[in-house]
């Protein structure tokens, strides 16, 4: 039983799909596969088009692996990929790679070379192979307050869209968990040691979903002690009050004194407490870090 797709993000319409597949596979006593593509597709038919990622490869499998899939195939996605037919693809990949007898996947799916492919093909394919082929309804949520008509579908572009605006609430709803940022500490400059507010700066991967600049609350994980969360004031931008220049992501770890570098991390992206400010000077600076910690505690409690 397999289900296709990028999956970034691994949001509540992923999910949705790849629970139904779990459980369609139990049924039917077939192991569950869920088969994704790296690089992103985008990047190898349009180099420099790469979408901000929501998840690394590693932090997608790991995602996957809790909702019971018993396979997590990835296929490198080149440009001979690309210009499979749909016919080839089936043929190729589904067939003679995974001897799938079942296929589930979203009602807006296509595939194969300039996206000829649809959910309807693939029905029609999986008759001439011998495997049965289903859509999945995709999953959204009403909008509060509007007409009952209108709603959102969860995607992996809508959670980049929240993401970029720095609504990280409405992210963490479509993911069904709040928005991670992984990589390693690096040095800085130092200047948040110099205040009394020593942060802990992340170099991103590459293509890593960053949120819209500002001051937010979160929590603060490392990859050896990943059930140790701890609660983090974390700050986005460009340090406009010292006239910075580069964008970088710092998080000011509550209530420990321990030096982080080295050593690779997770952010978790909470509630944005406010927008990036240029103050007069170092003091206003710390008076108003100040209060975004005492800011931060208070939401970290109410979660």
């Amino acid at each position: 039983m397999v289900t296709i797709g990028v999956f970034d993000g691994v949001h509540r319409g992923h999910q949705a799909l790849i629970n139904r597949t779990v459980e369609a596979a139990a049924r039917r006593g077939l192991p569950s596969v869920v088969l994704t593509f790296d690089p992103h597709p985008s990047e190898v038919l349009r180099p420099g088009s790469h979408p901000a990622q929501l998840t690394t490869l590693r932090r997608k499998a790991e995602l996957v692996e809790r909702l019971g899939v018993d396979v997590f195939a990835v296929l490198p996605f080149t440009l001979e990929l690309s210009k499979l037919t749909p016919d080839e693809f089936v043929h190729e990949v589904l067939v003679d790679k995974l001897h799938a007898a079942a296929v589930i996947v979203g009602e807006n799916f296509t595939f194969g070379h300039k996206a000829a492919g649809d959910v309807q093909t693939l029905r029609t394919l999986g008759k001439r192979f011998g495997f049965v082929a289903q859509g999945a309804k995709l999953q959204g949520r009403h909008l509060p307050g509007e007409q009952d008509d209108s709603e959102i579908t969860f995607s992996s572009t809508y959670v980049r869209s929240c993401i970029d605006a720095g609504d990280v609430v409405a992210a963490a709803d479509a993911l069904g968990r709040p928005h991670r940022l992984e990589g390693i500490v690096v040095r800085g400059d130092g200047r948040g040691h110099d205040l009394g507010f020593p942060t802990a700066n992340l170099s991103a991967p590459r293509y890593a979903a960053i949120p819209a600049d500002g001051v937010y609350a979160g929590w603060f994980t490392r990859a050896a002690k990943p059930d140790d969360k701890l609660a983090a004031a974390i700050s986005v931008g460009t340090n406009p009050t010292f006239s910075g220049r580069e964008r970088t992501v710092e998080a000011f770890v509550l209530d420990v004194d321990e030096d982080f570098y080295g050593q690779h991390v997770a952010i978790d992206f909470v509630s944005r407490l406010r927008g990036q400010i240029a103050f007069d000077g170092p003091d206003a600076l710390v008076e108003k870090m100040t209060a975004d910690v005492a800011e931060t505690r208070r939401v970290l409690r109410e979660v």
